[in-house]
């Protein structure tokens, strides 16, 4: 009897022990595959067919699709069991749910009737379609696109129509010099828009047939509908649209305004740890910090006079700007290839993207802000640090190492093609993440990192490298203070005027952006003011163990992370470097 039970005794530990085997490995494969399936089915989501609408399909029924949809891969990502994730999974899927719930949120907030802003909008997206054809291919496409404009214009007539019903429409003080962003594309002859640019320079691999039906076709097709379509654009902002805009600037004036305000601060912090009065604080703080280092420069460089005096001289002296576009651009790229030159003893890993730097197309330029970073449409292209050599008299010199360090490198340029370049080891859907708070972030911290670059030279270009910082600090304030707090656009330019030597023109162009872009804009001294701190906490913690090419790696080496995500990874590299 004892032999019998001792023998069912241990065939019933042996099964135990293959069933706890086999629990514990479907466990493992079940959470390989649920981050594998999830992924997959949001790589092959396609809502509608993107041969038959190049230009993308936007009505509402698309959006509730797409919010739906979302909707339904949270509640996925949410039961999985993360227990055997590696670190790289864990943080796709806080990326994936913080990228999904912000799609759940635009969809809930109706951002979908508004898709305008005061240098951004459907219709100048059209301009970033311009790119040169590499093969009959190419071209193919870019005629297909360029018959999908009056499609495309009037999808988003019909949902901006819509969103005026509903009292979500832009501040019409923004509007003002607006004209500008269509009529440069009605043009009375197909050899003046900047659509045929790209036929004018087809490839010599196009035979002679092929080069003068593209060609042809691509002449009517602009005469036909892209000009009309921009009238279209045209008699819908002058008629319809801007006459029925909003007076009041703030977006708290709009239905569940405050509530959206307060969605829009979570999103471009990327936490839920400010409220709007946190913000605007800390901007104050950070302006009554940035003004005190200000004024030593005043006293160093013996300017006889007041703040405001000062700030009054740099915007009106000659010695402060180009006088010719090209003099700006050559000061640009020289000021690009000294920094270029230093990179290696602050960075481990480095591009291999090259960039080029680039006039704004005069199109745009009006509107535009002074510089920008374009990345690439394609693995044959580089990324373009663009410079506006619009009105000249606004782009001072003594900023352009900042603006250099932040668009280019060790900014935009060098954060967004390195996240590229982490090619399959993350998701596809992380290697095109944005979140300016963490984007933006980096980009402020390598203007203050210009200091340790040797970037400024005199100190008109130490100040510049304030006023860049103070211009970002007075984001805070006046961001919050436009959409929480009832401030008129009239007190926001009296701020940044008495705070800022950005020139008027470029106060007036900022002025509008907050208005139209709420939230956005306080992401760049909160992405900064934490990769500072932490920065600090790393250097207090290791003493002389710390090692700012490893520190930087950290930042890097996961792409683009929300800040949470980037405290945590520093904590556990101080834990693991003492």
């Amino acid at each position: 009897m004892n032999s019998l039970r001792n023998r069912i005794k241990s065939a019933l530990t042996l099964l135990n022990f293959w069933f706890l085997l086999f629990l514990v490995t479907t466990q493992a494969q079940q959470a390989e595959f649920s981050i594998t399936s999830i992924l997959s089915e949001i790589e092959a989501y396609k809502p509608y067919n993107r041969n038959e609408y190049p230009l993308g399909l936007y009505k509402e029924t698309i959006e509730k699709k797409n919010a739906e949809f979302a909707e339904k891969q949270l509640a996925l990502l949410n039961d999985l069991n993360k227990t055997d994730l590696t670190e790289t999974e864990l943080i796709s899927c806080e990326l994936l749910r913080f990228k999904l719930q912000n799609e759940v949120d635009e969809f809930r907030y109706k951002m979908y009737l508004n898709p305008i802003q005061a240098d951004q909008g459907f219709h100048l997206n059209l301009n970033y379609r311009v790119k040169p054809i590499l093969s009959y291919d190419d071209a193919k496409q870019y005629l297909n696109m360029l018959n999908a404009i009056p499609d495309y214009v009037d999808q988003h007539l019909v949902l901006i129509k819509k969103g005026i019903d509903e009292g979500l429409s832009q501040p019409k003080v923004i509007f003002n010099g607006y004209e500008s962003t269509y009529d440069t594309h009605i043009v009375s002859d197909y050899s003046l828009s900047s659509f045929y640019g790209p036929l004018k320079e087809l490839p010599i691999s196009l035979n002679t047939a092929q080069r003068d039906s593209i060609t042809l076709a691509g002449q009517q097709i602009i005469m036909d509908k892209v000009v009309p379509a921009f009238k279209k654009i045209k008699t819908f902002f002058e008629t319809d649209y801007i006459p029925n805009t909003r007076t009041s600037i703030g977006v708290s004036d709009t239905p569940k305004g405050l509530d959206f305000y307060q969605n829009r601060i979570n999103y471009y912090t990327t936490t839920t740890e400010y409220s709007a009065d946190d913000i605007h604080n800390i901007g104050l703080s950070e302006v009554s910090r940035i003004k005190a280092e200000m004024n030593a420069i005043i006293d160093e460089v013996n300017f006889k006079g007041t703040f405001s005096e000062f700030l009054s001289f740099l915007r009106t002296d000659p010695q402060f700007y180009a006088k010719t576009g090209d003099e700006l651009l050559m000061q640009a790229r020289d000021i690009a290839k000294r920094i270029d030159a230093e990179l290696p003893k602050f960075f481990k890993t480095l591009p291999r993207r090259p960039y080029g730097v680039i006039k704004v197309p005069d199109a745009i330029a009006p509107k535009y802000t002074a510089g920008r970073y374009s990345g690439p449409s394609s693995d044959t292209q580089p990324g373009f640090y663009l410079v506006n050599t619009y009105k000249l008299e606004s782009r001072s010199l003594y900023t352009l190492p900042s603006l250099t360090a932040h668009e280019a490198v060790p900014g935009h340029h060098l954060q967004g093609s390195l996240n590229k370049e982490l090619g399959d080891s993350i998701p596809n859907f992380r290697r095109n993440m944005y979140l300016s708070a963490y984007g933006e972030g980096w980009a402020l911290y390598t203007e203050f990192l210009g200091n340790e670059l040797g970037i400024y030279r005199t100190p008109y270009e130490h100040f510049g490298k304030l006023t860049y910082e103070m211009w970002r600090a007075c984001r805070l304030v006046v961001d919050t203070g436009i959409h929480a707090k009832g401030w008129s656009r009239e007190e926001v330019v009296a701020y940044m005027t008495e705070n800022t030597a950005l020139s008027i023109h470029e106060i007036n162009t900022e002025t509008d952006r907050y208005i139209s872009w709420p939230g956005q804009a306080i992401s760049y001294k909160i992405g900064e003011i934490k990769i500072r701190e932490l920065r600090k906490r790393a250097e207090e913690a290791l003493g002389n163990k710390f090692n700012i090419r490893d520190f930087h790696e950290i930042i890097l080496e996961q792409g683009t992370v929300t800040l949470p995500i980037l405290e945590r990874r520093i904590n556990a590299y101080i834990n693991h470097t003492k």
